[in-house]
């Protein structure tokens, strides 16, 4: 009689449906920072993706830019028993304890934006965008509009991060090929509006002749516009990376000559993708490039409905 009521029990269970069944997967995900803009949209990105799938649960945590930081909650996550971890590196080259963490515990691991500069094993990948690329890019169009002379200022970002280094040589590498073109200088602003704008307020004191300003991104960008504006100075070019939303107003205003749309629901819903992928045991791989488009004020229009839903 017990055997019967054991059996039937397993009838009813085989009997439920498979959504009933199944355990929602967990995903933990450590970001960079939460008040960069262009990573909000890409943390809207990933947790949009994560409620069209239905089954996939996120939990996301921001290290403020702190690489021990982002390693705690690394740690937190594999003792959550998450299913998975998407990090953004606040360091690219920090990247190995958090590697041998994931390696150790088996738990995927998909870095998103920012790849680490080390190799990944198994079980993990990369989403994102090639930053060099990017840096060509923005500066080829922008000697297009200086007429290929000009004296170039670089705004770059977090010195630790290979995107900076990347993008910055993109734009030096196109400079070089300009023998009227010349940079004159080339300052970190760690990614953000204020501290931009305190570079370029600088750069402006100097009395130098300054043709563009090139920005890793948009929020340095858009500091510069804002110093440039404060200083009464008429005539500069300044260029950005991101395509975000300020930036396109920057654009239709006429006060940003050019950014490079990088693609953050692209690169959030791939990266939950290739995480819920590698948990089911599917073949993931290791490097996903999500491309990059011009945007100016001929084309910003086409730019301003790609929001996250």
């Amino acid at each position: 009689m017990q055997l019967k009521k054991h059996l039937t029990a397993l009838a009813l269970l085989c009997a439920l449906p498979v959504s009933v069944m199944a355990k929602d997967l967990s995903i933990g995900v450590s970001m960079d920072h939460f008040d960069d803009n262009f990573q909000t949209i890409l943390r809207q990105a990933m947790a949009s993706k994560m409620k069209q799938l239905g089954d996939v649960k996120g939990q996301f945590e921001d290290a403020k830019g702190d690489s021990a930081q982002q390693l705690q909650q690394v740690e937190s996550f594999i003792g959550q028993g998450v299913d998975a971890i998407i990090v953004t590196p606040t360091d690219t080259q920090a990247m190995k304890p958090i590697i041998a963490l994931a390696q150790r515990s088996n738990v995927p691991l998909v870095f998103v934006n920012r790849r680490p500069e080390t190799p990944l094993s198994d079980r993990m990948a990369y989403v994102g965008s090639d930053p060099r690329l990017a840096g060509k890019m923005q500066m080829e169009a922008l000697a297009k509009k200086m007429g290929d002379k000009g004296n170039v200022m670089i705004l770059m970002g977090n010195l630790s991060g290979e995107d900076t280094r990347e993008r910055t040589k993109g734009v030096e590498e196109v400079i070089a090929q300009h023998p009227g073109m010349k940079v004159l200088d080339k300052q970190s602003a760690l990614f953000f509006r204020k501290e931009a704008n305190d570079v370029t307020t600088n750069w402006l004191l100097t009395g130098q002749d300054i043709n563009a300003i090139v920005a890793n991104n948009d929020e340095m960008a858009i500091g510069a516009i804002l110093a440039l504006k404060q200083a009464g100075a008429k005539n500069v070019l300044v260029a950005g990376i991101d395509g975000t939303p300020d930036a396109l107003q920057f654009i239709k205003s006429g006060e940003m000559s050019l950014t490079v749309f990088q693609d953050a629901k692209g690169q959030g819903d791939g990266a939950v993708q290739s995480a819920v992928a590698l948990v089911k045991g599917e073949k993931v791989a290791k490097d996903t490039f999500i491309p990059y488009q011009l945007i100016t004020r001929e084309n910003y229009s086409d730019f301003a409905q790609n929001k996250v839903r």
